[in-house]
């Protein structure tokens, strides 16, 4: 569980109160990972403090309420080595909503799927312009710079992605594109189709009497 890990390596450094250890992972992590939810993190700490990788102590506030400080405990620091430097391993799969877009607009046919692939494009180009600002703002934070990095990378390898999307998929939704719906003719009251009747009424004469 990465966030579990990563709270016991900032507790490496000194024993933190809960939002002291949210405002440093934002601050270690950087914009592209998002902000940390209060709540989830206490409920990691409790975690981390039943499996004994975290002791608790409460301080006491002179004026403000007793705050709880949480300290690394050895079996903590081991298995934070544990974790730390061995392999990660992809083990769900991708689960990308682009490849279940893509599924849909590959039924709907070729005009569908090259909207989607061009709109998605234009997504991963304004997205990596964005990246480069972040980038120059956080050259000097270098945890921040690698994420980012990373986060450059994938978006280019996305881009590459489209094109094969193209390549291979364009010829299954020519195949399997889902025709358009006729469209009905009006009909006047009665259910007589308008050009019948407007025939009818012209040929229709009276009998002399």
């Amino acid at each position: 569980m990465p966030l579990h890990h990563a709270v016991l390596a900032l507790l490496t450094q000194r024993p933190s109160h809960g939002y002291e250890l949210k405002a440093r992972f934002e601050d270690a992590i950087g914009p592209q990972w998002g902000g940390l939810n209060i709540g989830h993190l206490y409920q990691i700490l409790e975690r981390l403090v039943r499996d004994g990788y975290v002791s608790r102590t409460q301080v006491t506030q002179a004026d403000r309420p007793d705050k709880n400080l949480y300290t690394l405990t050895e079996a903590g620091r081991t298995e934070l080595d544990s974790w730390a430097t061995t392999a990660w391993v992809r083990v769900g799969g991708f689960r990308d909503e682009l490849f279940l877009k893509l599924f849909g607009a590959v039924a709907l046919g070729p005009q569908a799927l090259t909207a989607l692939i061009e709109s998605q494009r234009q997504t991963y180009l304004s997205e990596l312009a964005g990246l480069a600002r972040q980038r120059r703002a956080h050259a000097a934070e270098p945890l921040v710079a690698v994420l980012i990095d990373a986060a450059i990378a994938h978006t280019k390898a996305d881009l590459g992605l489209l094109d094969s999307a193209a390549q291979h998929l364009t010829p299954l939704a020519e195949a399997h594109g889902v025709p358009a719906p006729e469209v009905s003719q009006p009909h006047r009251p009665g259910g007589r189709d308008t050009a019948i009747g407007d025939g009818d009424a012209e040929g229709a004469r009276p009998e002399s009497a």
